[in-house]
């Protein structure tokens, strides 16, 4: 599998903070880790990860 482009989410916390990265796998799919365990990876797809933004965004109100 080719090296995945890693972005730090723009809602994460400063350089030392805890910080989610995302990045689009070659299939496809989305991938999810955080830097405190950088070798635990969550994959998805867009729509599944849309419908738990949109949950996320409903709770915090």
């Amino acid at each position: 599998m080719p090296e995945l482009m890693w972005q730090k989410s723009t809602f994460s916390g400063g350089p030392q903070g805890e910080c989610l990265h995302i990045a689009t796998a070659p299939d496809g799919t989305i991938r999810l880790r955080e830097s405190d365990t950088p070798d635990t990876v969550l994959a998805t797809g867009p729509g599944a990860l849309a419908g738990l933004l949109r949950h996320v965004r409903v709770q915090d109100r």
